[in-house]
């Protein structure tokens, strides 16, 4: 058994706010699973904490996960132990109205001399149109992929 460096005494308001954020279930999966994990670990008169071993065990996870929510809990606060931080991440190619602009142009008639769009025709087209000023087909795809749109398909869904 792990000795508890980061040991959990939560508040009532604490406790109450975790209790309801588990009951309610209308948050991301991780964000209720570390609210259990800080549940299990408060060594408060709510009850006997667990151990490491023991939370990770009854849900099913990594004892480390279990060790760095509470250690989160411990050096930032309840906010920091639920919540990932923000991730930079790659911002998106095609705003909303291209975007928009592209699931329109796939619906269209294909240009004279082709039976359908294909995503590079469709690069192209949005190119001339002066909607982008470059793009590649893999994010046409993507972009296409996200909509009910079928381009082979005659109900479209769009």
């Amino acid at each position: 058994m792990s000795e508890k460096r980061h040991r959990i005494r939560l508040s009532e308001e604490d406790h109450q706010i975790l209790v309801k954020l588990v009951n309610t279930g209308k948050e991301k999966a991780r964000k209720i699973t570390r609210a259990r994990i800080l549940l299990l670990s408060d060594d408060g008169p709510h009850g006997k904490a667990k151990t490491d071993e023991q939370i990770a065990e009854a849900l099913h996870i990594s004892v480390s996960f279990v060790a760095s929510t509470r250690r989160r809990f411990c050096l930032a606060g309840m906010e920091r132990a639920l919540n990932d931080r923000a991730r930079s991440g790659q911002p998106p190619r095609l705003s909303g109205r291209q975007e928009a602009r592209l699931t329109a142009l796939a619906c269209s008639k294909p240009p004279e001399g082709h039976a359908a769009w294909t995503l590079r025709l469709l690069v192209d087209r949005m190119v001339e149109l002066k909607i982008v000023d470059r793009l590649s087909h893999e994010t046409v795809r993507q972009a296409l992929k996200k909509t009910t749109s079928s381009r082979g398909k005659r109900n479209s869904g769009v």
